[in-house]
């Protein structure tokens, strides 16, 4: 993908399937946008373990711990998966990739979120 550009624009003199700077740029914020969000998810998994201790049952607070480490992860090899995908999709041309593990994690946390809030009712 290349930006229009005005006659005389030096960014005109890029070697043909070279990608315009910015879009390779954009994707890179939004693969660190993952990575905060990875590191965050594991965070709170880890403080649900080792930290929280209102939960009757130290079995559930394990698995809910867990479940928020686990789409923690899921969420980091998402991210760099679509990241490489979307680098690819920029060079060689072609689609972009899918918004299918965008859902996916929201699919998780909010799995992970309804557990918390009925381990937080009983």
């Amino acid at each position: 993908m290349t930006v229009p550009s005005a006659p005389g624009d030096p960014r005109d003199e890029r070697p043909p399937g070279a990608v315009d700077a910015r879009f390779t740029l954009a994707a890179e914020r939004t693969v660190l946008a993952w990575v905060r969000t990875s590191l965050g998810l594991v965070a709170a998994g880890v403080a649900v373990l080792h930290v929280v201790d209102g939960f009757d049952e130290r079995g559930v607070r394990t698995a809910l711990g867990i479940a928020l480490i686990v789409v923690g992860m899921f969420a980091a090899v998402a991210g760099g998966w679509r990241w490489q995908r979307t680098n690819d999709a920029l060079r060689r041309g072609g689609e972009l990739p899918s918004g299918a593990s965008v859902w996916v994690l929201i699919a998780a946390v909010v799995v992970v979120s309804a557990a918390f809030a009925v381990a937080s009712i009983l």
